[in-house]
């Protein structure tokens, strides 16, 4: 589908009022799925990091006898459903502001390995794993949005269960056990498949026990952005739905919140 028309079905979706629950029906006969964590108190972050704040501001009624509440908010750009913009690992990499609209919306695939997660929370995702979407789903990963789902997002918020450990500090990143992508299948995602953008279901799309980030570095060094703690990814169907993930765009930054919804083709 064309980039406008994708927009064009988006906005149709979302112009229909509908409940505040992770799947919606609209009146456009496609289903949305929210595939983003609110961001509150108990928003996860990389254990180096302060949480999320919320700074209530004030709220009630005003001289004019409307109703006005206004707050404001704090938080580090790498937490909760964010994306990684390339500069965050590679020094001539696109920052936010850059990633172009095209890598952000798109066809998108669900690669699920949360049973080989479940046996090792180490896991690495492998070139193995999308073949075998591929054989599966007749159907290729070309120039798809890549979501991986481990299962670690059914452990949200509890970090010692997200992360591998409930400690703070940079003692703590030694502790961290989670399932990610290895280096070798994101180079295979970007020379053999030519991906706009890959997601994950945990705290980063390196595992936990990884010291030098190999997979940010291969990722990045094309300008191919990451989704990080997604949410909701047993909600998504392996095959035939779309990708929206439109970060805040903050100019020259390294990341971002980004709300991501999936658009379900029925």
């Amino acid at each position: 589908m064309h980039l406008s028309r994708q927009f064009v079905a988006l906005a149709c979706a979302m112009t229909a009022a509908y409940p505040q629950s992770a799947v919606a029906q609209s009146t456009e006969t496609r289903v949305l799925v929210d595939l983003t964590h609110s961001f509150d108190e108990t928003t996860i972050y990389w254990p180096t990091e302060q949480g999320f704040k919320l700074l209530r501001g004030p709220a009630g009624i005003t001289e004019g006898g409307y109703y006005y509440a206004a707050n404001r908010f704090a938080c580090a750009e790498h937490g909760g459903t964010h994306i990684d913009a390339p500069i965050h690992f590679w020094k001539s990499g696109q920052t936010v502001d850059q990633i172009p609209l095209e890598r952000l919306v798109g066809l998108g695939a669900c690669i699920d390995v949360s049973q080989k997660c479940a046996m090792d929370r180490d896991y690495q995702v492998t070139v193995e794993d999308f073949e075998a979407w591929e054989a599966a789903n007749e159907a290729t990963l070309e120039r798809r949005i890549v979501v991986i789902r481990t299962g670690f997002a059914r452990y949200w918020p509890d970090r010692e269960k997200y992360l591998g450990t409930s400690e703070s500090g940079r003692a703590a990143v030694a502790k961290l056990s989670f399932p990610g992508l290895d280096p070798s299948a994101a180079d295979w995602l970007i020379t053999r498949r030519r991906i706009r953008m890959v997601g994950i279901d945990t705290a980063s799309i390196d595992h936990g026990q990884t010291r030098n980030y190999p997979t940010h570095q291969r990722l990045f060094r094309d300008n191919v952005p990451a989704l990080e703690n997604v949410a909701n990814t047993d909600r998504l169907p392996a095959n035939k739905f779309r990708i929206v993930a439109l970060p805040m765009k903050i100019g020259g930054g390294s990341g971002a919140p980004c709300r991501v919804v999936a658009i379900l083709d029925e």
